[in-house]
């Protein structure tokens, strides 16, 4: 059985739920650096592109009455894998202690000429 999570923002149109709970794992869709106020990508370079997908999956993640810690497996898409470095500089502030396990994938372009985009599995408590 599964439940959609009535929480986040789809892009316009888009067939997709944002966050899906289903046998006790909670299942993210990709979230892009979209500003929740505004729905554009926020200003700034790739170190806020990144802060912004993370806290709109730790809203997601609330949402669900989870947090970051129940994060068990991430995916991080990115346009410039050359920039690994800074997304790691943030990622740690967001998963600093046992961080879940994750891959990185450079791809060609992402939804609104995002430079990132982050999906997530977690462990509901």
């Amino acid at each position: 059985m599964k439940e959609v999570v009535k929480a986040g923002r789809t892009l316009p149109g888009a067939p997709y739920s944002p966050c899906v709970r289903a046998g006790g794992l909670l299942f993210i869709s990709g979230q892009i650096p979209l500003d929740p106020n505004t729905g554009q990508i926020v200003p700034g370079g790739f170190r806020e592109q990144v802060s912004r997908c993370l806290e709109n999956l730790k809203h997601l993640l609330e949402e669900a009455g989870c947090s970051l810690d129940c994060v068990v497996k991430t995916t991080v898409f990115v346009t410039d894998l050359s920039l690994f470095g800074e997304l790691n500089e943030v990622y740690k502030q967001y998963f600093a202690a046992d961080p879940p396990a994750r891959s990185a994938v450079q791809v060609s372009r992402l939804p609104m000429d995002a430079a990132v985009e982050i999906e997530a599995v977690a462990v509901v408590p």
